[in-house]
C-alpha cells in the first residue's frame, strides 16, 4: 500500500514537500513515480526516479522547479514543489513500476500500484 501526504493549499510561487510511504512492501528494487490529475483532466506524468536514484526523469512543465528524491530506509520517495503555479492544481499520486526499476519510467502503464493521492492547491 502506498500512501501520500503532504498536500494543501499554498500561494503561487510558495512550496510543498509530498511524501509517499509504502507499508506492506519494499520500494527498493522498483521505479517509483509521481502523477498528477487535474479536474476533468488525464492523469499526467510529473516525476520520476530509479531504484539506486542514478536517474531521474521530470515533466517539462515542472523541469527546474521539481524534485524527486527517494529514502530507502524510510521505504519513501518525495517530491518537492518550488515556485508553484495555479496550473499545478491537481490531485497528487505516487505509484510503483510494473518491472525492476532499471529506468526513470514516464508511463502510466509502467505503473502498477498506486495510492489515493493528496490533493495539492495553488491559489493565484
Amino acid at each position: 500500500q502506498l500512501v501520500e501526504s503532504g498536500g494543501g493549499l499554498v500561494q503561487a510561487g510558495g512550496s510543498l514537500r509530498l511524501s509517499c510511504v509504502a507499508s506492506g512492501r519494499t520500494l527498493h528494487v522498483h521505479t517509483l513515480g509521481w502523477f498528477r490529475q487535474a479536474p476533468g483532466k488525464e492523469l499526467k506524468f510529473v516525476a520520476s526516479i530509479n531504484w539506486n536514484a542514478a536517474t531521474t526523469s521530470y515533466a517539462d512543465s515542472v523541469q527546474g522547479r521539481f524534485t524527486i528524491s527517494r529514502d530507502h530506509a524510510k521505504n519513501t520517495v518525495y517530491l518537492q514543489m518550488n515556485n508553484l503555479k495555479p496550473e499545478d492544481t491537481a490531485v497528487y499520486y505516487c505509484a510503483k513500476s510494473r518491472q525492476y526499476g532499471t529506468a526513470a519510467y514516464r508511463a502510466v502503464g509502467d505503473f502498477d500500484s498506486w495510492g489515493q493521492g493528496t490533493q495539492v492547491t495553488v491559489s493565484s
